[in-house]
């Protein structure tokens, strides 16, 4: 709310546009059927994520149909979203973190890859794109 308040007051379109995304996301979250009313951390995470996920995807799409206005306002809403992100991995440390698991899992081959997607989805929740984790490990299950 504090970041909300502050966007409007700089007259920051791309934050206030992004804050509240978030702000309904999580409302909606909070008040449907079978919620608490509360949310933890984890789930808010995924809502974030799942925000990210869905802006990614339109900025492919504007930028395949070269709409680099939409694009463009895609771009500043996942910056702003991003902010409330833990720190995503790097390829390098992704490929080491999908490397460890691989070894714990015994894997060998891309027909063991369910069970290291199942342990790379847990470890790695929020901290890399499920795509990319899913990429990575077929390449390396592949070798």
């Amino acid at each position: 709310m504090t970041d909300l308040k502050a966007a409007m007051l700089a007259k920051n379109e791309a934050a206030l546009r992004s804050l509240r995304a978030i702000k309904a996301a999580i409302l909606i979250a909070k008040t449907s059927e079978g919620a608490s009313g509360e949310l933890k951390e984890d789930d808010e995470q995924k809502i974030l994520q799942k925000l990210v996920k869905q802006r990614k995807d339109s900025l492919e799409i504007f930028q395949q149909q070269n709409r680099a206005d939409l694009a463009v306002k895609e771009e500043e809403e996942i910056a702003v979203i991003e902010k409330f992100l833990p720190r995503q991995l790097t390829a390098e440390e992704l490929k080491e973190a999908v490397a460890k698991i691989i070894s714990e899992t015994g894997a060998s081959s891309p027909a063991d890859m369910g069970k290291v997607m199942g342990a790379a989805t847990k470890q790695l929740a929020g901290k890399a794109d499920g795509k990319a984790i899913s990429t990575l490990v077929k390449e390396m299950l592949a070798k």
